[in-house]
């Protein structure tokens, strides 16, 4: 059995508690810079986005497996493969990833990981890459992408934070650059218990655990932070479960009502 050595876990936490989700979360056309900028506008310093790489080995930002959902496909012949990483990033470049949204971001483009390094560290704000990766490519995504995010922070005083759901390609982002923050994200525990999944954070050598928030209550909490983790939530909208998770004392709320809430450090 391979050992791992102690996590280094940033303390004090560097990363604010206020989170913008895919950039602005509903406001504007998710995981965009127009999104990120509209996020900043309401005065976040951190934003959360999905990357998956293209079939050139481009990082660039998506959520869905599939382009038809957020992308008008124009570009591309009627009986194209739909999915997003089939596809090169010369193509995917000349997607409209605006205009389902609304028409006043019609053209919008979707943008690559090096886009949104500039445009964060350009202005000193924070960022959670969330690793999603194509079917078949989990490990080389993760890898790839943590690569990616050590060259383009290498200058940085604080580098991204790392999550995904998938183990595979956490595994691939340790073994590529093990000195970046990593989180694992949790939906649901799946029959598994606590100690299991912070079995395999710690496995991962994880510094945080994102996780679905009506799966924090006390009990998790505890054994959370007593195993040395920090506790992130998402995607928290409403004021109430915001305060409780606050009141629990997690470390960070991704939400997409950048509106509503007022960010604090």
């Amino acid at each position: 059995m391979i050992t791992h050595p102690a996590i280094a876990r940033p303390s004090p936490w560097p990363y604010p508690r206020w989170i913008a989700h895919r950039g602005a979360g509903t406001l504007a056309p998710e995981n965009t810079l127009a999104a990120f900028r509209l996020g900043a506008s309401h005065g976040y310093r951190m934003f959360e986005c999905d990357v998956k790489l293209s079939k050139d080995d481009v990082p660039f930002l998506l959520h869905d497996d599939t382009l038809e959902r957020t992308t008008d496909l124009s570009a591309l012949p009627p009986s194209a493969d739909l999915v997003a990483g089939h596809h090169p990033w010369q193509a995917l470049s000349q997607l409209d990833a605006g205009s389902w949204h609304s028409a006043a971001y019609a053209g919008e483009p979707l943008p690559t990981l090096a886009a949104i390094a500039r445009f964060c560290l350009a202005n000193g704000y924070f960022l959670n890459i969330e690793i999603k990766p194509t079917v078949g490519t989990e490990r080389h995504t993760g890898d790839l992408v943590a690569q990616h995010a050590a060259h383009l922070w290498q200058a940085a005083a604080v580098p991204p934070l790392l999550t995904s759901f998938d183990i595979t390609a956490l595994e691939g982002a340790l073994a590529a650059q093990p000195e970046l923050p990593r989180g694992l994200l949790i939906h649901a525990l799946e029959g598994q218990t606590w100690a299991q999944w912070l079995g395999h954070a710690t496995r991962l050598q994880c510094q945080a655990i994102v996780c679905n928030h009506e799966l924090w209550g006390s009990e998790p909490v505890a054994l959370a932070k007593a195993a040395g983790f920090r506790l992130l939530s998402y995607t928290v909208n409403d004021p109430k479960e915001a305060q409780r998770l606050m009141d629990l004392g997690t470390d960070g709320l991704i939400t997409d009502r950048v509106d509503d809430f007022r960010p604090q450090s």
